[in-house]
């Protein structure tokens, strides 16, 4: 085998011109159109609301009790979902580790070494789980709200795509 290295790559041609001068000579516009979120297609898959603001609820309801379970009410109430689920774990942390502290001290008067360690324990252990707790409600969350926009735009499409 030969040592040698082999030769260097050279670099590609430059262009004769620059982007910018050659926008100028063919007359095109050199700066991005302005930004208009009205016309925008919406391609998020939650319906728009359109209407007056007491049609959000009445819709919500023929939602709710829908015994076909054509239409999802679940995107509509993640965010809640999520919300509810950060109070039962911020009610969950205050819980153990008030307790962990309570325990820990507790244990000082007959272990100082298990009372320590229970104290260093809670400080470090319920802060973290109580980290992943958090992660995993919103993986969760994210999880359901995704299946329910892919049943959604799939159903979209199948009643796009009939003959």
């Amino acid at each position: 085998m030969s040592d040698q290295n082999p030769p260097a790559a050279s670099p590609p041609p430059l262009p004769e011109q620059s982007a910018a001068e050659a926008a100028r000579a063919t007359g095109a516009p050199t700066s991005r159109p302005a930004h208009h979120p009205a016309a925008d297609p919406d391609d998020t898959g939650v319906p728009t609301v359109t209407g007056d603001a007491g049609d959000v609820g009445r819709g919500f309801f023929a939602a709710l009790f829908d015994l076909s379970f054509r239409t999802f009410i679940t995107r509509r109430l993640a965010s809640v979902f999520y919300f509810v689920g950060l109070i039962a774990i911020a009610i969950g942390f205050i819980v153990y580790f008030v307790g962990g502290i309570l325990n820990g001290i507790s244990l000082l008067w007959f272990n100082v070494g298990a009372g320590v360690t229970a104290i260093i324990a809670t400080v470090v252990i319920v802060p973290v789980l109580t980290f992943l707790a958090i992660i995993l409600l919103r993986f969760v969350i994210e999880g359901v709200v995704a299946l329910i926009a892919i049943a959604e735009n799939t159903e979209r499409t199948a009643q796009h795509t009939k003959r």
